[in-house]
């Protein structure tokens, strides 16, 4: 099939990279032909893949309906298909008569097999296919250690890296570009696309769900969709141009009553504005130099994260460090499942929980009722945003694997049903740092202690009494664990496993 003007047509198959702009698979696609673009919610029995949790459903959900908006302005239709690619791909290629297929690159199996399966079918097709980078700073495979070997180590990791991406040919040439040069397509159906994506059920208020609408501190917090992420970007870069506060950004980063951080990672997770976008933005300030570095410090470490679950595609599931196979963590695979099936609320353990019984515990910390304020501050944040301060998100993960003793995997779990930043690479990777039997990790007897961490980074208690009003009240809960005695025995236990 050719069209008028003489380009066969060209199918784009969108993924995490929900943009228009900076977006390199798409401009190759544009620079072919008329262009049919599709996203697919890959079926997770057929290929493996992780479904999303609740917070990132609703996430995609809202981006999906502005990057419709945003296409059929160029006349490009967005198809929402559910299934297998590896089926759904070449069938709608011949469909639309696409001589060319792209899309930006994933780097977890089994979504690298999936697309790998699909290139190979195309290509016996006799279609053009080809994928790009577009979701890291650096590919996994140009970033490795003098022996050829991949860094499990960040501080040379993040210097190998920022030589990489500052001798590259130049992160800046496409992300200030409305759309990709020549960007059109056979005509968009926006209200047929809006049927199709309903029917995935993204969000709690279908009928399919039953499910109380939890969303409401979601919308009222965030705008999803590449609009949003340039916003979000903006008014970041002119705070940090203008200092920050007193402290800056280094510094009052670590504060999680102050309103100095990026809030970027949701719309980096998917992939609606660039992180080669997001570095040479940020590089191009007039703003203190040290802001500025830190800041591309929080950049890198995403693409460590991302690194690392390319060499180790088990990294939500298996310790890095295999010494912790021996740790007695409390550990319940169907927990989860246990605690949320039929759309109960699953802050609480549906399970029987006897005195002592660390169900009850990891109840409490879910619901934010620890009696620990920093903690429950953090966990009511999650709850009702999706998000939650990173320095926070460090002492909760702290709680629960070593004050708890429960595993880091229930953890990881329920950050990824409940944040809406959370991508396969950072949420296990973070989760393994913190519990110290990741790469790179935090030293097991690092113990982060909530009263000393409050004191120093929430001093005046205002994120406290912002997400926790009844600490100090009667109704406040005693601690669940006593901070001194649970350290000790975390210890006892680590050198346990040493021995």
């Amino acid at each position: 099939m050719t069209q008028a003007n003489g380009k066969a047509p060209a199918l784009f198959w969108f993924r995490d990279d929900l943009r228009v702009r900076h977006n390199e698979a798409l401009a190759a696609a544009a620079d072919r032909g008329p262009v049919t673009a599709v996203y697919i919610a890959e079926d997770p029995v057929a290929t493996g893949v992780r479904p999303l949790g609740g917070a990132a459903r609703w996430w995609l959900h809202r981006s999906l309906e502005r990057l419709i908006e945003d296409l059929a302005g160029g006349g490009v239709p967005l198809l929402i298909r559910s299934g297998d690619p590896r089926r759904l791909i070449p069938e709608l290629a011949a469909r639309n008569g696409a001589s060319y297929v792209s899309w930006s690159r994933r780097y977890h199996r089994p979504q690298r097999d999936i697309d790998a399966e699909v290139k190979e079918s195309l290509r016996s097709g006799g279609v053009d296919a080809h994928s790009f980078p577009g979701h890291l700073l650096a590919e996994p495979w140009t970033v490795a250690t003098g022996q050829g070997t991949p860094y499990k180590v960040y501080t040379p990791f993040s210097r190998a890296l920022r030589s990489v991406v500052e001798e590259g040919p130049g992160p800046g040439r496409l992300h200030l570009e409305q759309a990709p040069e020549g960007l059109a397509g056979p005509g968009a159906d926006p209200e047929g696309s809006r049927e199709d994506l309903a029917e995935l059920a993204l969000l709690p208020s279908h009928p399919s769900r039953r499910e109380p609408d939890w969303t409401g501190g979601l919308e009222q917090m965030w705008t999803p969709g590449e609009e949003g992420a340039w916003r979000r970007l903006g008014g970041f870069l002119a705070a940090l141009e203008g200092g920050v506060g007193k402290q800056g950004y280094a510094e009052g980063r670590d504060y999680p009553a102050l309103d100095v951080t990026s809030r970027l990672s949701p719309h980096l997770r998917f992939g609606e504005i660039s992180p080669l976008a997001v570095w040479s933005a940020a590089a191009a300030l007039e703003a203190d130099g040290r802001d500025v570095t830190v800041f591309q410090n929080e950049l890198m470490w995403r693409d460590f994260a991302w690194h690392r679950l390319h060499h180790r595609p088990d990294l939500a599931t298996a310790n890095v460090r295999a010494d912790f196979d021996a740790f007695p963590w409390a550990w319940d695979p169907g927990e989860l499942a246990a605690g949320t099936a039929g759309g109960r609320d699953g802050r609480r353990s549906n399970r029987a929980a006897a005195p002592g019984d660390f169900h009850a515990d990891l109840g409490a910390w879910r619901s934010g009722v620890t009696g620990i304020p920093l903690v429950d501050a953090g966990m009511h944040e999650l709850w009702a945003t999706g998000h939650m301060h990173n320095r926070v998100r460090m002492v909760v993960g702290s709680l629960l694997t070593k004050n708890l003793g429960i595993h880091w995997r229930h953890g990881e779990e329920w950050f990824w049903d409940t944040l809406v930043d959370a991508d396969p690479a950072s949420n296990a990777f973070n989760w393994q740092w913190v519990a110290g039997c990741g790469d790179d990790a935090a030293p097991y007897f690092r113990i982060f202690n909530p009263e000393t961490q409050a004191k120093r980074f929430d001093p005046e208690r205002t994120y406290i009494s912002a997400w926790v009003p009844e600490f100090g009240g009667p109704d406040y809960p005693a601690p669940v664990v006593d901070l001194r005695e649970s350290r000790a025995m975390a210890l006892a236990a680590y050198e346990g496993i040493r021995r």
